[in-house]
């Protein structure tokens, strides 16, 4: 028979978390904003935030918790979930489950595997998931967006248009992604359509307890912050799945080996991770290591499972 889990004090253990990784925090050397971003590089790299939430939505957070961020690549989680949840299974005959081995923005595997992505995690495969979802919905960003209000509890979730603007500006290579993509016929929606929406979703802003709360679905095996159901339990244990393989760059197995959750990063510095059946978490420093992952937000991870032995493994 399964034991009960054990309670923890959250709370007690964030400010021991915050503690533990404040050098990292503070030395400069330890990570860099994403320069090709103007909008992101300016971020102050010493900011962080951590928060849990609990299956039942109570959550609990320290430093930087509840100060909005950039979620950049976070959202293809949620891009994910609702494309599976709209169109089904059909979606993976146009992405892979793969880890790419290459940096998220790679052109290399496309030619030779024919325009589909590895995965729903790197640009080319979040590409395909945002197309999908535009062509279910009509509106992918703004249905994203509806999403991860009801889900978080903050109906005042907004798009940054200054970070939009700037993703757009320096965006050729996502351009070059999706035109390369669309002429083996793996994208159905006008390039520039689905450009837009794409950064528009990368563009949404949310602090760590806003995102904890709203990836709460995948600690609760596939049920949303009202009862009802998204995903199947099967469908939340394979995105978690892809998470842990895939979520963290050409870094995933690093992220495994070091953290044992499953997670997805962004280069705004965030990481949301998850415990099955038992919690979400997600870290916020602007810091980056040469992947795209925070520095000290992996650190904090990590110390998190070493403290309380929760890991998927």
């Amino acid at each position: 028979m399964e034991s009960e889990p054990q309670a923890l004090d959250y709370q007690a253990l964030l400010e021991r978390i915050a503690k533990d990784v404040a050098q990292q925090v503070e030395q400069a050397g330890s990570g860099k904003p994403a320069a090709y971003i103007p909008a992101l590089a300016a971020v102050d790299p010493r900011r962080f935030g951590m928060a849990i939430a609990d299956v039942d939505g109570t959550v609990y957070g320290v430093g930087d918790w509840q100060q909005p961020f950039s979620t950049q690549s976070i959202t293809k989680v949620f891009a994910l979930a609702l494309a599976l949840a709209c169109g089904g299974d059909s979606l993976w005959e146009h992405v892979g489950r793969e880890p790419s081995g290459n940096p998220f923005n790679s052109l290399v595997q496309l030619e030779y595997e024919n325009g589909i992505p590895r995965n729903p995690f790197i640009n080319a495969g979040a590409l395909v998931v945002t197309d999908r979802l535009q062509t279910l919905t009509g509106d992918a960003s703004s249905e994203l967006l509806e999403f991860l209000r009801q889900e978080s509890g903050n109906p005042a979730l907004a798009f940054d248009a200054e970070v939009a603007e700037s993703e757009s500006a320096y965006g050729n290579r996502n351009a070059a992604l999706a035109y390369f993509m669309a002429s083996y016929g793996n994208i159905t929606n006008p390039v520039p359509t689905l450009l837009e929406h794409y950064f528009w979703q990368c563009a949404i802003e949310m602090s760590c307890a806003d995102l904890a709360l709203a990836a709460r679905f995948l600690a609760r095996h596939g049920l949303r912050a009202d009862g009802s159901r998204l995903l199947t339990r099967s469908e939340a244990k394979r995105i978690n799945a892809v998470m842990l393989t895939c979520g963290t760059y050409d870094a995933a197995g690093e992220f495994a080996y070091r953290v044992g959750l499953p997670g997805k990063s962004g280069v705004g510095g965030g990481i949301v991770a998850v415990v099955p059946g038992r919690c979400t978490l997600c870290v916020w420093s602007p810091g980056l290591d040469e992947r795209g992952n925070s520095v000290a937000g992996v650190a904090a991870l990590e110390r998190f499972t070493t403290l309380t032995g929760l890991s998927v493994f």
